[in-house]
C-alpha cells in the first residue's frame, strides 16, 4: 500500500501533551495577586450584591418608567396652601423637563432625516420639519420669554396675559 506522505519529513504528533518544565520552585506572583484580589474584594462584593438583589427582587421598580401622580395646577390650590404651591411648582418643573426632552427628540429626528436625505431634505423630510415647527412653536408659546428664573407662577401669568391679549383682539 503506497504512503501519501513521508513519515520522516512529517512525524506524527506526540500522543500526550508534554509536561511544562518549571524554571523555579517559587510561586507565581501574578497568581497570588489574582487570588488575593478574588478573596479580598471580588467574593465579598459579589456576595453582598447577590444578597441585596435577592432582597430587592420583590419590589422591582424601573427608574426610567417612574410614574408620578398628577398634582393640581396652581389655579386649583387654596389660598395660603403652601404645600399645594410647592407640589404644583414641582409638577410644572417635571412638565417643563419632559417638554424640553420632547423638543430634543423631535429635533434629533429632523436632523437625522436632513443628514440622511442631503440636499433634497425639504421635500423628503416635510413631515419631520412640520412636526418640529409645531412642537417648537408650542414650546415657545408656553415657556418662551420666562427668563432664567422660570417658574410655574410666571408661566401661569404669561398664559393669563396671552388670553387677555387674545380677548382684547377679538373685541
Amino acid at each position: 500500500m503506497p504512503s501519501d506522505h513521508d513519515r520522516d519529513a512529517y512525524p506524527e504528533p506526540p500522543r500526550q501533551t508534554p509536561a511544562v518544565d518549571k524554571q523555579t520552585d517559587l510561586p507565581n506572583p501574578a497568581l497570588i495577586a489574582s487570588k488575593l484580589f478574588y478573596y479580598a474584594v471580588d467574593l465579598p462584593v459579589s456576595t453582598f450584591r447577590g444578597f441585596v438583589e435577592s432582597v430587592q427582587s420583590g419590589n422591582q421598580s424601573v427608574y426610567y418608567h417612574q410614574k408620578f401622580r398628577r398634582i393640581p395646577d396652581l389655579t386649583e390650590c387654596q389660598r395660603g396652601d403652601y404645600v399645594c404651591y410647592y407640589e404644583a411648582e414641582m409638577q410644572w418643573r417635571r412638565d417643563y423637563k419632559v417638554d424640553q426632552e420632547i423638543v430634543k427628540v423631535i429635533q434629533e429626528r429632523m436632523r437625522a432625516c436632513q443628514q440622511r436625505e442631503g440636499a433634497s431634505f425639504p421635500q423628503n423630510c416635510a413631515k419631520e420639519l412640520q412636526q418640529f415647527n409645531d412642537v417648537a412653536k408650542a414650546f415657545q408659546l408656553r415657556y418662551g420669554d420666562l427668563g432664567a428664573y422660570a417658574s410655574g407662577r410666571k408661566c401661569l401669568m404669561k398664559q393669563k396675559e396671552r388670553m387677555i391679549a387674545a380677548q382684547a383682539e377679538q373685541a
